[in-house]
């Protein structure tokens, strides 16, 4: 029930930004960092958390899961280190997701021949 709950979730959080990048004029870079923003203002005021505890990795892994991991990783900089953590935290928080992407990303421009569109 977990994995299906997941999905469902999941795929209504990408049906939601497909009926964006369809229906506005928005850039799918807009949309993105909408989605960051949002995941990191519900995080802030509380909304996050029980939500990811009820839809799990469908609420988790999506931009609107990264938004949220930035938010707790500043506000646990700033319990830790004082102001200074509004720049450290966030980074320290999401390092290893940020460099699982860009090596993920690196070996699949190894293995598929990328192009430039024209």
């Amino acid at each position: 029930m977990d994995y299906l709950k997941a999905f469902l979730i999941g795929g209504l959080i990408c049906a939601i930004v497909q009926i964006l990048m369809d229906k506005t004029k928005l850039m799918p870079g807009r949309i993105m960092v909408l989605l960051v923003c949002t995941g990191a203002i519900l995080g802030a005021i509380g909304i996050y958390e029980p939500f990811i505890e009820f839809a799990g990795s469908g609420a988790s892994i999506p931009l609107l899961g990264f938004g949220n991991t930035l938010w707790k990783g500043v506000k646990e900089g700033i319990q830790q280190e004082g102001i200074l953590g509004i720049f450290s935290g966030g980074f320290t928080a999401s390092a290893v997701g940020i460099s699982a992407a860009l090596i993920f990303g690196y070996l699949a421009s190894w293995i598929f021949d990328p192009k430039m569109k024209e």
